[in-house]
């Protein structure tokens, strides 16, 4: 395993150096605070003797993410990266709060400039990763792990996808909604049909279906069946049509609609928001299909799910197959610091921090 991740790491700073070199303007600053290019100059003048050890860390459990898109950084844009010292975790490691990540020992003005640049890596790539990490987590609580399909396509820009992307698989995701999330770790993009689909055929998901069916016959055939807000009715529809073939149904009922299941059977109705993929839909769902022997078709719901949600369903063994999670696995939650703690290998930092060695620090060559 650990040849494999080596091979990974390896590729995936050769890409982010290919990535960083098609916009020089990293190195001319353009991306860094101000104060960090006049320090820089300023250094140049009076101090370019000085040897500075610049450690960075944040303040949660986290599994870090982004160390082979920092060293890409610095190896491209630093001057004289050959010159530096650097010691860094690995890409996937857990890591404690103030945990120092990563070292850069060298001259100020070579690299002190890209602080921020390397902060900002750690923060989305981390944050991304530990979500997806809970996710994935929550979705084994139940003692089977579920597979988490990464869906955060529509939540961001969509120049993120490629290293957002390679965060979701380090956080544990390995189904992923596009080809350009799995750019740096060699797969494609997987799914089947949007809501799109379906209103081509004016709201028939039979139909819409069977067309997918002979269009991509190799697929897996799973139908989205939330588009009429009526996901039992139309799930046994798809499954009395398709039999085996029916792999599985996709529910995805916003969370502002209460589906008809409801409304035609207000007894039903409990101390509960019936909005949304709600639990009571998904029993329901799975007693239906079960009574009509398609035991085999398996339930895959989205909209809405976080690691504390998923957590609260699969406590209540709600019979859900696969999770969809978008927005939340988003959340750019955890920040880095970085800061010079030693000036010619002597402890020279402001107040509060200091230089905190950290053995799990490997040196890269």
């Amino acid at each position: 395993m650990k040849e494999i991740e080596k091979k990974l790491n390896g590729e995936i700073k050769r890409l982010t150096n290919e990535t960083f070199k098609f916009d020089n303007r990293v190195g001319d600053g353009w991306f860094s605070a101000v104060y960090f290019l006049k320090t820089r100059e300023i250094a140049k003048k009076y101090k370019a003797d000085k040897e500075v050890t610049m450690q960075f860390f944040q303040k949660k459990h986290a599994v870090l993410c982004g160390t082979d898109e920092v060293i890409a950084l610095i190896q491209t844009f630093a001057e004289e990266p050959e010159n530096l010292i650097i010691h860094s975790l690995e890409d996937g490691d857990k890591i404690e709060p103030f945990e120092t990540v990563l070292t850069i020992t060298g001259p100020y003005q070579s690299f002190g400039f890209l602080e921020g640049v390397i902060d900002g890596i750690f923060a989305r790539r981390t944050s991304v990763a530990t979500n997806v990490y809970e996710v994935v987590k929550s979705a084994r609580s139940s003692g089977v792990q579920k597979p988490v399909i990464f869906m955060g396509d529509r939540d961001d820009h969509f120049t993120q996808q490629a290293g957002d992307g390679y965060a979701a698989f380090i956080g544990g995701s390995k189904a992923q909604a596009t080809h350009a999330m799995h750019e740096w770790w060699g797969k494609k993009g997987i799914g089947t049909m949007p809501h799109a689909l379906i209103q081509l055929f004016e709201g028939d998901v039979v139909e819409a279906t069977k067309a997918y069916q002979e269009m991509y016959p190799e697929d897996e055939l799973m139908a989205l069946v939330d588009y009429n807000n009526d996901v039992i009715t139309d799930s046994l529809l798809v499954a009395r049509e398709f039999g085996d073939k029916l792999k599985g149904v996709r529910v995805d009922t916003s969370n502002h609609m209460v589906d008809q299941y409801f409304c035609r059977q207000p007894e039903v109705m409990g101390d509960f928001d019936p909005r949304g993929v709600n639990q009571a839909l998904v029993f329901a769902l799975r007693e239906a299909l079960n009574h009509e022997g398609f035991h085999h078709v398996k339930i895959v719901a989205s909209g809405g799910f976080t690691a504390e949600k998923i957590a609260a369903y699969e406590k209540a063994n709600v019979p859900i197959d696969m999770y969809g999670v978008g927005s939340s696995l988003l959340d750019i939650h955890i920040g880095f610091t970085g800061d010079n703690v030693l000036l010619d290998k002597e402890h020279q930092a402001k107040a509060g921090r200091e230089y905190r060695n950290n053995p799990r620090l490997e040196r890269i060559d």
